[in-house]
């Protein structure tokens, strides 16, 4: 105990003795004490002072660091353990507007090492910290070389790192028996990049850090391949290309539905019944390389439509049947899978596969068929070969099927409308013959020629598409 205290301790249990006293006169006689109050807490003053000065001398013992979620960072906390720690997941998208503050505040930007968890628990919270921290160590990788390459380089950089931070994030998660991160159930891949960009909490990627934080190293591999970067102008380093250049073509989305769900006396009948509504898949309309994977689906949703068509014909045993068809299929289909690169996540989770494969299936109880599909303009790109062979219209289609087709779904409408307005133009002003069907539409007004034309395509359409259901025709598993 310093000195202070002692005064302290000494001055009251002079006061207790002297209040003692006069409350027994047999021992003590009564007498007139004074305390000088001012000296006293002057003597205590110069007490602490002195105190103070060789405490100021002593070296600073460092104290234990305490782990929780920091109030501005995962940098500095005191205080109790958490129930949830905060974890700025998941990360936007790179894009044009956001790339300079990727660049810039890389380091004002929170990291998460080992020490921010417990030893134990907070595995969620630990594998998306993870997620963070390797995108980001990848994101500066892109960063380095910022001055030297394009812009658009480096933003491809970017989104590869960026990408590759979602699908190793999904592979482990889905690997996990817990509650899925609702992105990584999406199977459509743009789809589920989407869902990861909107549901990031610093789009923007501004600073949220007051000091600069340090950096982590990543705990996966990431290698920037060029090749797949489309330019405007410019080259690529020399030793940024890893193979040949080959000509490149915008990445085609899938456009499959699998894994198909897996058959129960529930969902038999939806089985069995709408299989003509389902879609089989054919594969060679694939490129030849980099959609290994989507080939590798259609074919196991072909054999698994296969087996049930077999299976139903019996309704005593078509449930038993239908499931043991289905889980037969996607066993074989983890088996040549794992002879790849790519590795599906469904087929990592041994102890819970068949439950992880119906949780990932876009339709898991056989509600969503074809029946109720809308025929619109844009069907010509299905039906277009058999219009000329069956219901042919009397005038030429080519032109929609060579420019519309090809784009995307909400340009193709667009594409229809403009085309319809030209071909009205041409069939009316032309000399040659044209059908009586299309010489009617000529005659009325120049508003109301397209939408009659329409009509003419509409019914060979629709014709052609009733014609087509008779026959189950295998598509494209690619849109």
């Amino acid at each position: 105990m310093g000195p202070t205290w002692a005064l302290i301790c000494s001055t009251a249990l002079l006061l207790v003795l002297l209040s003692s006293a006069s409350e027994d006169e047999r021992f003590f006689e009564q007498h007139e004490v004074t305390f000088d109050i001012p000296q006293l807490m002057q003597e205590m003053q110069k007490e602490m002072d002195l105190r103070d000065h060789f405490d100021s001398q002593r070296p600073v013992q460092p104290q234990p660091r305490q782990r929780g979620p920091p109030t501005v960072g995962p940098r500095s906390y005191s205080g109790p353990l958490p129930t949830t720690y905060n974890v700025q997941f998941p990360l936007g998208r790179p894009t044009s507007e956001n790339l300079q503050a990727i660049c810039d505040y890389s380091d004002l930007r929170p990291r998460y090492p080992s020490s921010y968890f417990p030893d134990s628990g907070y595995g969620v919270d630990k594998l998306r910290a993870s997620a963070v921290n390797n995108a980001e160590a990848w994101l500066s990788t892109c960063c380095k070389d910022n001055q030297t390459w394009e812009r658009e380089v480096t933003l491809c950089c970017a989104t590869q790192a960026w990408e590759l931070s979602v699908e190793k994030y999904c592979e482990e998660d889905l690997s996990i028996k817990h509650p899925w991160y609702h992105c990584c159930k999406i199977n459509d891949n743009n789809k589920r990049l989407n869902c990861f960009s909107n549901d990031a909490p610093n789009p923007n990627y501004g600073p949220t850090q007051g000091l600069p934080v340090e950096p982590l190293p990543s705990t996966a591999e990431f290698t920037f391949n060029p090749n797949t970067c489309q330019r405007t102008h410019g080259p690529v380093p020399i030793a940024l290309i890893e193979r040949k250049t080959k000509k490149l073509s915008t990445p085609r989305a899938a456009d499959i539905s699998f894994p198909p769900g897996r058959p129960t006396a529930d969902t038999i009948e939806s089985v069995c019944h709408n299989q003509r509504l389902r879609p089989a898949y054919s594969i060679k309309c694939l490129p030849r390389s980099g959609y290994e994977m989507v080939a590798l689906q259609a074919k196991t949703v072909n054999l698994i439509e296969k087996g049930f068509k077999s299976c139903c014909k019996n309704k005593k045993t078509k449930v038993n049947c239908a499931d043991q068809k289905w889980r037969e299929e996607l066993n074989k289909f983890c088996l040549r899978e794992n002879r790849g690169r790519v590795n599906y996540p469904c087929c990592l989770n041994q102890s819970d596969k068949y439950s992880c494969f119906q949780q990932m299936s876009p339709d898991p109880y056989y509600n969503v068929t074809s029946a109720h599909e809308e025929v619109s303009l844009n069907k010509i790109c299905d039906t277009h070969k058999t219009i000329k062979k069956k219901f042919p219209v009397g005038f030429p289609l080519k032109d929609f099927v060579t420019q519309c087709c090809p784009l995307q779904e909400e340009e193709k409408t667009a594409c229809s409308a403009r085309l319809l307005e030209e071909m009205s133009q041409k069939l009316c002003a032309s000399k040659r013959a044209v059908p009586s069907t299309v010489r009617r539409c000529c005659k009325s007004s120049s508003q109301e020629t397209p939408q009659c034309i329409s009509k003419i395509i509409m019914s060979a359409i629709t014709k052609a598409t009733n014609f087509s259901s008779q026959k189950k025709r295998k598509r494209c598993p690619i849109s």
